[in-house]
């Protein structure tokens, strides 16, 4: 049974870099044919999808966050961590990880695979 667990500040300033990283246990994000994303859900909004990281190494990103996002992963620590600059409230959400064989806006609304518990990031001065 794979595992995951965020990390990461609780509050960010305006401008600011967020940086938050997901443990994964149970399983290593290197192997099979999975995916790990970063979702985000802001207040009265729906889950967002926000980008991935395959277990090839390969990334792919939502075209709505306009470059913002990066994701990179540690294989040592068996983590992934989403990097998301120019902050704005905006960006004041849960934010979920989570493993899958599939990613992407329509795969998010079904909320498959292995997910987070999720934590709270404010953005605010």
């Amino acid at each position: 049974q794979v595992q995951l667990q965020e990390s990461g500040p609780d509050l960010v300033e305006p401008s600011q870099t967020l940086s938050l990283t997901c443990t994964v246990s149970g399983g290593s994000i290197t192997t099979g044919y999975y995916f790990w994303s970063w979702i985000r859900q802001a207040p009265g909004k729906e889950l967002e999808w926000m980008g991935a990281i395959a277990s090839s190494g390969n990334t792919v990103y939502s075209p709505y966050l306009k470059n913002r996002a990066s994701i990179s992963r540690d294989t040592f620590k068996n983590q992934f961590t989403l990097q998301l600059n120019s902050v704005t409230p905006e960006d004041t959400a849960v934010y979920y990880c989570a493993g899958d064989r599939r990613y992407g806006s329509n795969w998010v609304t079904g909320r498959r695979g292995s997910w987070g518990r999720g934590t709270q990031v404010t953005v605010s001065s």
